[in-house]
């Protein structure tokens, strides 16, 4: 077969495989089919590059042949503003608007039944059937332009299929499914990283994520919720839902029409448990009138629909039996206490384990062996006990008491004066640490040596090929070979990552050591304040704590970590090795429109988002504050701002600016008016 021709067949193969995997649920060859054709795919592409088509399945990324790496989002006007629904926690406000709108059309009237997933919503606009333009929600008006991570995304077709019109806006929802949004937040434990709060958060953060292949590593998915155009085939929102699934969007086949109220009661008190089985977030339900018609007729108030409502569901929780408390330690030697449950259904998963955060939280549950215990998910980081049935409690029950050595190499536990937390003090003797500093060493933010997981550190410590960081740099090809799952292949792109890391910043070096306290912004203030690690390592408390943010706590933490003898040997030998000690020569500075401001940042965003703003504050010779003190300059304040730094910003005179006026300050942009946050939560 003609090379050309086999590439376009190959693309409307995997095209229908897509929507028979992703929105129909029924696929028809095996994972490692799709695979293989993927890559002959690929393989043919690269050979024939007059072929390049933007549409290609290939083109989502995860091949070398997608888009990597954006540099900033652009604002996009929305073509009909993403306003917000009513919400009720009542059933009573349910029947309520049932009857009003029955009134208000004069005639009884279908309603369509929807679940509300709760994630970040958006606006997917398709031209001539190709993917055009997905923008954020933003701020109702206005929104970020992310379609390159939209088209990561495997249920978004980059191509409509069947007798879709000429134009067409889907809105809907990104969200993070459970599964990776567990795996994602035990990635960032591991690494000791900051989590995130629920799944909608992290769909949020990583739709403003501007590494794409980070975006399609985490894996969201989309439902669609509504359809907009001028040449719409149907006059029925059910029936444009349905007509919409036919063209390769995904719509959630949980949508049901309903004839009267007691159907729409009956699909709520259905949902209000069966959603425990769903494998995304849901917060509720949305009720909508059918017909387009009506809805024009009913119209709109000034901030959402007459025709829908949500309905908002009460937080999950259920009792189930305690069968154990066991102990976990981190890289840093924190001993956290983890309680061991009966299995029980919750947001979609199976709960079988419940943090118990410290030996304060652990006693003030007064928590016995065997108890009955209510645990709440609700689209939290982990499952947390919330309260114990004392009702429950077995009779001649023994409380249950924090261990006093450490679990796995038997060492007296330790805890600092104004801390919760028990810690294990051998850093060089207890494997979970040693394991957890090495794994913290090569992840993404610190060193970046891809290859190296935390299975594999934890193979090579138990054949003892490596008993600290300074190890990685010593491992030969053999020695990889004979770690189980390494060829040829993988062992010898371990090595060049390993050669690679030379080329990584001091800052991150000083991060990747792991020193206690010390975080990716801590690290990075030191790095600039002291220059190399020399001067750092002849730094004393008092030098410190003149930095920036740098507390007594964190330098008596680093002054400690550059005095013991196997931290200074493992540093000598990192640099000998290669690994940068010291900072290169900063770039020149976009402006010194902001030379001498210390600026807080707080709140959520619409434009850009934290990161991005710190950069900015930066890159105009700024300084980024993290507490407000009488050093603060002004708060960049967003959505959600901190009760507690507001007050104290007004008693310290400190101005507050939100993002149009801190753009506003920078060279090159002109201060535009301030925006009203409008939430869109359907």
């Amino acid at each position: 077969m003609d090379e050309r021709r086999e590439i376009l067949e190959l693309r409307e193969k995997l095209r229908r495989w897509e929507y028979e995997y992703y929105v129909l649920n029924m696929p028809s060859i095996s994972d490692k089919e799709f695979d293989m054709e993927m890559k002959r795919l690929e393989a043919l592409e690269a050979l024939h590059p007059e072929m390049d088509d933007p549409e290609s399945p290939t083109k989502r990324v995860g091949s070398d042949l997608g888009v990597q790496t954006m540099t900033e989002f652009r604002q996009v006007a929305h073509g009909r503003p993403m306003l917000s629904l009513a919400n009720t926690y009542s059933e009573g406000e349910v029947r309520e608007w049932y009857e009003r709108t029955k009134k208000s059309i004069g005639r009884d009237f279908d309603v369509v039944c929807e679940l509300k997933f709760d994630g970040s919503s958006i606006s997917i606009i398709y031209e001539n059937g190709k993917l055009a333009k997905a923008v954020t929600r933003g701020d109702g008006k206005k929104g970020d332009d992310v379609t390159e991570n939209i088209r990561t995304i495997r249920n978004v077709p980059l191509r409509l299929i069947g007798d879709y019109p000429e134009n067409v806006e889907f809105r809907g929802e990104v969200l993070m499914p459970w599964t990776s949004f567990e795996r994602l937040n035990r990635e960032r434990a591991e690494q000791e990283e900051q989590l995130f709060a629920n799944p909608r958060n992290a769909a949020s953060g990583t739709l403003k994520t501007l590494n794409v292949k980070e975006v399609a590593r985490r894996e969201l998915t989309t439902y669609i919720y509504y359809t907009l155009g001028e040449e719409l085939p149907l006059d029925g929102h059910y029936e444009m839902m349905e007509k919409s699934r036919e063209w390769g969007v995904n719509v959630s086949r949980n949508m049901r029409l309903c004839r009267n109220l007691d159907e729409v009661m009956e699909y709520i008190h259905h949902w209000d448990i069966e959603r425990k089985n769903l494998p995304v977030a849901t917060d509720g339900i949305v009720i909508k009138v059918n017909s387009f018609a009506e809805q024009e007729e009913l119209g709109m108030t000034a901030k959402s629909p007459r025709w829908a409502i949500a309905y908002k569901f009460q937080p999950e929780n259920a009792l189930t039996r305690l069968v154990e408390v066991t102990y976990q330690v981190g890289r840093t030697g924190v001993v956290t206490p983890v309680a061991n449950l009966e299995a029980v259904q919750l947001s979609g998963t199976q709960v079988r384990r419940a943090t118990l955060h410290n030996e304060d939280f652990m006693r003030s549950l007064d928590l016995h062996e065997g108890d009955m215990v209510y645990v709440e998910k609700g689209g939290e980081i982990i499952p947390k006990i919330t309260a114990v049935e004392t009702k429950e409690r077995r009779e001649g029950a023994k409380a249950v008491e924090f261990v006093k050595k450490c679990p796995v190499c038997g060492t007296e536990l330790m805890r600092n004066e104004e801390e919760a937390a028990w810690y294990c003090p051998n850093e060089s003797g207890c494997a979970p640490q040693i394991c957890g500093k090495i794994e913290h060493f090569v992840s993404r933010k610190a060193m970046n040596i891809e290859g190296i997981g935390t299975e594999t550190v934890s193979a090579l410590y138990e054949k003892g090929l490596v008993r600290g960081v300074a190890d990685l740099y010593r491992l030969t090809y053999d020695d990889l070979r004979s770690v189980e799952g390494f060829a040829d292949k993988s062992a010898r792109s371990v090595l060049e990552e390993l050669r690679k890391s030379r080329s990584v910043g001091f800052e991150r070096v000083l991060y990747a050591l792991g020193i206690r306290m010390v975080g990716e912004v801590v690290a990075k203030k030191l790095a600039k304040a002291f220059r190399n690690i020399d001067a750092l390592r002849r730094a004393t408390v008092e030098d410190m704590v003149q930095t920036e943010d740098i507390g007594e706590k964190i330098a008596l933490n680093v002054v400690a970590f550059l005095k013991d003898n196997d931290n200074i040997r493992t540093i000598e030998f990192l640099t000998e090795y290669g690994l940068k000690m010291e900072m290169e020569e900063e770039a020149e500075k976009a402006s010194d429109a902001l030379a001498g401001k210390t600026i807080v940042v707080s709140g959520k965003f619409a434009l850009h988002s934290r990161d991005e703003y710190k950069a900015m504050i930066e890159a105009h010779g700024g300084k980024v504050g993290s507490s407000v003190s009488a050093k603060t300059s002004m708060i960049l304040a967003g959505s959600d701002m901190g009760p507690a730094k507001r007050e104290k910003a007004e008693t310290l005179g400190i101005k507050i600016v939100d993002e149009n006026e801190f753009i506003g300050l920078l060279p090159g942009h002109e201060a535009g008016k301030a925006v009203e946050q409008l939430l869109f939560d359907i």
